[in-house]
């Protein structure tokens, strides 16, 4: 059996967190353009559903008030920044409550940074090059972006060479009609965009949308159990 990163550092409390959570419920919520007002109400929606993973990308208004907010409010969620470009904002996350970084890219400087931080860091990554070398800079998983790139057939073929146990993560035009695919492909979770929230939503709308995520991804055979 391939070893796995989760096997050679077992004591990593940020990696167990983000595992617990992912495991809980392998769904990635991405509040792209979420406001600070927004952000409570459609964080109850979220966690109502059953979601454990936040993610606020910081090309959203203030995200670091709504990371502040959203982390305060739902202390057992995993509540992290999205779009981390520049390992000196890694800091300004941490400061503000973050647990998780996520990457559109495989930056090693930034997941140095996260790690440094005691936090866990999802990197972006669309080849086997990028995702080894995110791996040996400490990634806890592999965000695998856009996936309009890197189809079901792609992840397939990356599945096959990458660690045993790496959880993959899909991003990018996920939607519940073609989760399935994804996921038989060999996707552990997925991050979901606009398909889940656009600027200007309510909770309802965002409690609608996310309930629909939830019973594809259980039309798979997900379960907890």
């Amino acid at each position: 059996m391939t070893e796995t990163r989760t096997e050679r550092a077992p004591h990593d409390p940020a990696r167990e967190r983000l595992f617990a959570a992912f495991d809980a419920m392998p769904l990635v919520a991405i509040l792209r353009g979420l406001p600070p007002v927004d952000a409570l109400p459609v964080g109850q929606a979220l966690v109502d559903a059953g979601f454990r993973i936040i993610e606020v990308p910081l090309n959203s208004p203030d995200p670091l008030e709504s990371i502040r907010q959203l982390s305060t409010a739902f202390p057992d969620q995993v509540v992290g920044a999205g779009t981390v470009l520049d390992p000196e904002q890694v800091r300004e996350i941490a400061q503000a409550g973050g647990r998780l970084i996520v990457m559109p890219h495989a930056d090693t400087a930034v997941i140095r940074a996260a790690k440094a931080q005691g936090l866990a860091c999802t990197p972006g990554v669309a080849t086997p090059t990028e995702a080894f070398a995110a791996l040996a800079a400490g990634a806890d998983a592999l965000k695998l972006f856009p996936a309009e790139l890197v189809r079901p057939a792609a992840m397939r073929a990356m599945r096959a060479i990458l660690p045993r146990g790496l959880r993959l993560v899909p991003v990018g035009g996920i939607t519940p009609d073609t989760l399935a695919e994804h996921r038989t492909a060999g996707a552990d979770g997925f991050g979901l965009g606009s398909a889940l929230y656009r600027p200007g939503d309510g909770a309802e709308a965002v409690a609608g949308k996310a309930r629909a995520f939830v019973q594809a991804l259980r039309a798979t055979g997900w379960s907890t159990a």
